[in-house]
């Protein structure tokens, strides 16, 4: 893999609570410096737009918890559509899904991919289940016919694992996301399967990279 398709593979993401809208500026700048997507928050998506209209942008729906009303989770994503995002992240419910409620899980996020023409990750929240519950969380995906799982959202204690991915990749493309934060990291969840990376260094990832070469 060279360094174009490497920095391809990465969302460079800016989602905590404190992201400014001159945050937002500098990530999607970056990412459009360096070959990359970005990851934003929803309410920044006409300044990503603006600031870089050649990057691909996803954004995130039910963030970061996943306990939004289906009906708010289908509204969120018909509006960040609207607002310019090109992809969605969206969070289970986990609390469903361990409950044992996997239709409705399942149909949520089926409301969700059929409300917009856009790729739809599904955020499982990896490191708050067990091998079985996770393998549930992405038949979910599957059959609400979502395009990527993402391994966690980065709030949860824990992040993104190689078994984690090797797991996840039997079913759905794996975005590697929580805690990867070096090129030696991300290398590692790319060779256990994953097709994205997110994170928020990604200038990191693409500079030890180039200095790899």
């Amino acid at each position: 893999m060279d360094r174009t398709a490497f920095a391809a593979t990465i969302d460079h993401t800016i989602l905590g609570p404190e992201t400014t809208p001159r945050d937002v500026e500098r990530v999607v700048t970056e990412a459009d410096e360096y070959g990359m997507n970005a990851c934003v928050p929803p309410c920044y998506l006409d300044i990503a737009s603006e600031t870089a209209p050649e990057v691909t942008v996803a954004t995130v729906i039910g963030f970061p918890h996943g306990q939004h009303a289906p009906e708010t989770k289908r509204a969120e994503a018909v509006r960040a559509w609207e607002d310019g995002a090109d992809e969605l992240d969206v969070v289970i419910n986990v609390g469903r899904l361990r409950a044992g409620e996997d239709e409705a899980v399942t149909a949520e996020l089926a409301e969700v991919v059929a409300a917009v023409p856009l790729p739809v990750k599904v955020i499982i929240e990896a490191p708050l289940l067990s091998d079985d519950e996770k393998r549930r969380a992405c038949g979910c995906a599957v059959d609400a016919d979502a395009d990527f799982v993402k391994t966690a959202t980065g709030f949860a204690e824990g992040g993104a694992t190689v078994a984690d991915v090797e797991l996840m990749s039997e079913f759905l493309p794996v975005k590697a996301s929580g805690g990867v934060g070096s090129y030696e990291e991300a290398k590692a969840m790319l060779e256990a399967g994953a097709e994205r990376i997110g994170a928020s260094s990604g200038v990191t990832l693409v500079e030890e990279f180039e200095s790899g070469e």
